[in-house]
């Protein structure tokens, strides 16, 4: 059935026959998972793709409140007969064949959705970052504490092959004992998605307004910042940092350029830069330690092991100084298989409702770096040391 056999009622737009009720007592016996997808623009499109591709995973409903996107994303289901599409989230939860949700829609709607999600008995899977706000990150956290059901946050390095090897590798003290973290996530265009009619500019292009997001920080740098929680087990102390729009002079009100650095423990600190106006190096992680450096890319990583110091002594300008002979290994790629991060990421979730496990990318996990966000944006807009606070917001 295809766009022709859209029907609009008052429960939205329903497409499809209802399953016979006999279906769900299957769903657990042959290990199959019925999931709805929130949210069906760039994110819950390219999801729904690669859904398709994995096995006993099966995309039954679709939700969007732009009709023309539901009407894409609903030809892009693959391996059932007879969908439903929704306009209004709350419909599709009512769906008792559904087993659990992906969310993919704008940043400030993920608290309400999730919880009502789980207060509608399905397992949860919901992108970063995981809420806007102190408020609606410990509403999340209290309602998957309290509930049996399964909550994944979509920072998905966790399910990367090649993440976890490179965090138990620097575990195992690759680099040894860490000084530093440098990441960057630079572009050189102005992010903005096309637009069928210029109406739909909020909806569409919601990353660029304040209501919606915290732009870059938590859009891009939220993973980076998740990564550094994990390798140093730990929550950053404080934060300070800058951002501004300084390029992009289009009506948005996120920043078109940021950079914040957090103090972790033992005196770590980790920067994190967005550019918008300038791509060298796209995307990077470089973590420092005293016995190498590893450097990280999208799918690859080099190690750069430390070399020796020799110290010389010699006449400057009449002056006993002090110069350095520095030695340095040349980098070392790191052989690691892996497949694309967000598709193990969707398996990890399917095993976890399966098995009745816990994810590798906990609501726990996703609180941490949403908040560390939260911090960044207070320490950009207030120009400021922003510390993290324990009695604002308690694991």
């Amino acid at each position: 059935m295809k766009r022709k056999n859209f029907i609009i009622n008052s429960s939205g737009i329903v497409l499809g026959t209802a399953f016979a009720p006999h279906l769900m007592a299957n769903v657990h016996a042959n290990n199959r998972v019925n999931i709805g997808v929130i949210g069906t623009g760039g994110r819950g499109s390219g999801i729904i793709k690669l859904l398709n591709q994995i096995p006993n995973c099966e995309v039954i409903a679709v939700c969007d409140t732009l009709p023309f996107r539901l009407e894409k994303s609903f030809d892009l289901i693959k391996n059932n007969k007879n969908p439903k599409s929704y306009a209004d989230y709350r419909k599709l939860l009512d769906d008792k064949n559904i087993d659990a949700v992906i969310i993919a829609t704008p940043l400030n709607t993920h608290d309400q959705i999730a919880v009502d999600a789980l207060d509608a008995d399905k397992h949860v899977y919901c992108e970063k970052t995981l809420a806007k706000g102190v408020e609606a990150i410990a509403r999340i956290v209290k309602k998957s504490k309290s509930s049996k059901n399964v909550f994944q946050t979509g920072h998905q390095y966790h399910s990367s092959r090649m993440y976890t090897q490179l965090v138990d590798m620097i575990a195992g003290g690759k680099v040894g004992k860490i000084a530093s973290i440098e990441a960057q996530w630079n572009r050189n265009g102005n992010w903005r998605r096309p637009l069928p009619d210029p109406s739909f500019e909020r909806q569409i292009n919601w990353r660029m307004y304040r209501e919606y997001s915290y732009g870059l920080l938590a859009e891009l740098s939220s993973h980076q910042i998740d990564f550094a929680n994990w390798i140093l087990k730990a929550t950053p102390e404080k934060a300070v940092g800058f951002g501004g729009i300084n390029y992009w002079k289009d009506g948005r009100e996120t920043y078109d350029n940021t950079k914040v650095v957090y103090l972790y423990p033992n005196g770590v600190k980790a920067t994190y830069t967005c550019l918008t106006s300038n791509a060298k190096d796209d995307y990077k992680i470089m973590v420092f330690g005293d016995k190498g450096t590893l450097t990280i890319f999208y799918d690859t990583a080099w190690f750069y092991p430390e070399g020796t110091y020799q110290q010389e002594y010699g006449e400057v300008d009449g002056v006993s100084g002090a110069t350095t002979n520095w030695s340095q290994s040349k980098g070392i790629p790191v052989d690691i298989k892996h497949i694309d991060p967000t598709k193990q990421a969707l398996m990890d979730f399917r095993d976890a409702i399966v098995n009745q496990s816990k994810p590798l990318s906990s609501a726990i996990t996703g609180a941490k770096a949403a908040y560390a966000v939260e911090m960044g944006i207070q320490a950009m807009d207030t120009q400021k040391t922003v510390l993290w606070d324990n009695t604002q917001f308690i694991l």
